[in-house]
């Protein structure tokens, strides 16, 4: 069952939103070489202890994992990239370090996700971040009244095709608000002008993730860590986005977050990309 969201729920999706947001941006701060991804799990769970927040990861058991899931972060590095299970690794020079982060304030949920380069970046890995990042921008302004749900996957798959990146469509965006998964799966790729009619009070996660030569995932023995089943590396970036009577409202930009990356805008930053 789709649920519409009232404008006062939507904003309190945005209170969460917001410290999603802040979460991102500390823990992209604190991703420099020599750092532990245990370090990371543990200042994410510290902030949400102190916010008063409830994680939407911790005892998360879905068919497809290795449940139940015991930690309040994902952090994938390299050629992983979606439901990477934090553990004793030390970041290296060069790394792609990819957090995604989804709590509930209240009994409202928020979702994101960011990659990042620690320390030097080498230009394919800045070049399919900034390619991610493009195709999220490319879903957000599709996500408006009166267009389809096709209209955000073919923005993302577009992108995708002009970067020379397959696209996998097993995991994708989704929709969000009282539950971190609510109706509604987004492909990251599709045909526009079909599927279902986008809506005011229509929340949803959107989120492209690209490997650099692959559409085919495997699983870690975690079950919970994917991984480009070709060991090429991988990046994803992901906003929960309300659709509104005035467009699409992003709910967890964070504040040094450009809005409009664009390939070949320049250098990104790897520590506010």
């Amino acid at each position: 069952m789709i649920e519409l969201k009232t404008p006062d729920e939507i904003q309190r999706m945005h209170v969460t939103g917001r410290f999603v947001a802040e979460v991102l941006t500390e823990v992209g701060e604190m991703a420099d070489v020599g750092v532990n991804l245990m370090d990371l799990e543990r200042h994410a769970r510290g902030m949400i202890e102190r916010r008063g927040a409830e994680s939407c990861y911790w005892d998360y058991a879905p068919s497809f994992g290795k449940g139940p899931f015991r930690n309040v972060i994902c952090l994938a590095v390299n050629d992983a990239v979606l439901h990477g299970l934090p553990h004793d690794y030390t970041l290296r020079d060069g790394d792609l370090l990819t957090a995604d982060f989804a709590v509930k304030i209240d009994g409202w949920a928020a979702d994101s996700a960011r990659t990042v380069i620690v320390g030097t970046a080498a230009e394919e890995d800045l070049r399919i971040v900034r390619a991610t990042e493009e195709a999220l921008e490319a879903a957000i302004e599709a996500a408006r009244p009166g267009n389809r749900l096709g209209d955000i996957s073919a923005a993302i798959g577009a992108v995708a095709r002009d970067h020379g990146y397959p696209v996998n469509t097993e995991f994708g965006g989704h929709g969000i608000g009282r539950t971190m998964h609510e109706e509604l799966h987004v492909p990251n790729k599709g045909k526009a002008g079909r599927g279902l009619k986008l809506q005011p009070g229509l929340t949803l996660a959107l989120e492209p993730w690209f490997a650099r030569t692959t559409d085919r995932i495997v699983f870690d023995d975690d079950g919970w860590t994917i991984r480009s089943a070709d060991g090429s590396r991988t990046a994803h970036s992901e906003h929960t986005v309300a659709i509104t009577v005035d467009g699409p409202l992003v709910l967890t930009r964070r504040e040094q977050e450009n809005p409009a990356v664009r390939a070949g805008s320049g250098r990104l930053s790897t520590k506010d990309s």
